[in-house]
């Protein structure tokens, strides 16, 4: 007995995406570690042999997890999609270069595996993996990843970084020597080793921004919210704040136009990467004025990246002829 006729049997059924661009995940990490190749050399000569070192086993501890942990589990290895080392850069350049090795390779292991594999892999963590394992060096390790070293790392002299100088008021009015400094790292402007030539990490998101791999809205309001706060509240009461050089201090340019930026763990509408620019540059500004720490980017765009599945909600617009 003829079968009917099937009208579908002439379509192949594939599962999504449909739509596919020239532009693939290898393309767009490969742009981010090129934005920052200039930040990454400058820090390597600033702190020789041992950043070098601690950059290095950062990057080969992500990108040994991340295999050993989809051969493990028999899943497509894709470490060649580069994510893995974008992870570790950062990861290293949220850390003084004075920290032991062995700490890179506990924060890869959380970051790679705990915080990336174990929900899923690469766009579906719901938190920056970079970021996360920063937190967690902080809460189990502070003693070793907030002593900071101020020159060459043959000739270090540990000491309090110019944002923790200027949180307990020992820097008032910084003129243009200090800013000049806090851009190109020279002095004492030292920090973490992704925080020693601002003006290299701003150059960096400039060419992320050019090549189209992240959106303004996020850095934008995220550094202009911070300064804002920054200036209207202040240190020393209000309208007492010095945006203009402290923006330019710790991390803030290198989460703004990094990690923030994250595509997974940011906003997918235009209003909703506003709100989150925003709610990163509040908690950022309000932990540096009234927290315990120096620096807050860490735990604002942590913090922002648990709202983000209600941020999108809320800010979604509704589709055409669709009812309410």
């Amino acid at each position: 007995m003829p079968q009917p006729h099937n009208p579908t049997s002439n379509y192949l059924i594939t599962s999504k995406p449909h739509m596919r661009g020239k532009i693939t995940t290898q393309r767009i990490m490969l742009d981010v570690i090129i934005a920052l190749v200039p930040a990454m050399l400058v820090a390597i000569i600033n702190f020789g042999v041992r950043g070098t070192s601690v950059i290095a086993v950062s990057v080969i501890s992500c990108v040994f997890f991340e295999w050993a942990y989809q051969k493990i589990m028999k899943k497509p290895v894709r470490v060649n999609d580069l994510s893995a080392v974008i992870t570790g850069i950062l990861i290293a350049f949220s850390v003084p270069p004075t920290v032991p090795l062995w700490t890179m390779v506990v924060a890869g292991f959380f970051a790679i595996v705990v915080v990336k594999q174990l929900f899923g892999g690469i766009g579906q963590n719901f938190v920056n993996p970079a970021l996360a394992a920063r937190a967690f060096l902080l809460a189990a390790y502070p003693a070793l990843v907030t002593v900071y070293d101020f020159g060459l790392a043959q000739d270090a002299v540990a000491t309090a970084t110019p944002l923790v100088q200027f949180a307990e008021a020992q820097l008032h009015t910084p003129g243009l020597g200090a800013i000049w400094n806090a851009l190109w790292g020279f002095g004492h402007t030292r920090g973490a080793i992704g925080e020693v030539a601002t003006i290299l990490v701003i150059a960096g998101g400039v060419y992320l921004l050019v090549r189209k791999v992240i959106n303004w809205r996020i850095p934008v309001f995220f550094i202009g919210t911070t300064a804002i706060m920054l200036l209207v509240f202040g240190r020393h009461g209000p309208m007492t704040g010095q945006p203009q050089y402290e923006i330019f201090l710790g991390a803030l340019m290198l989460a703004a136009f990094f990690m923030a930026t994250d595509y997974s763990t940011s906003p997918m509408t235009a209003m909703g990467q506003v709100v989150f620019g925003v709610g990163c540059g509040v908690i950022t500004a309000v932990i540096r004025l009234w927290g315990g720490f120096p620096e807050g980017v860490t735990y604002a765009i942590l913090v922002m990246n648990l709202l983000v599945p209600l941020i999108d909600k809320l800010t979604m617009p509704r589709v055409y002829g669709a009812a309410k």
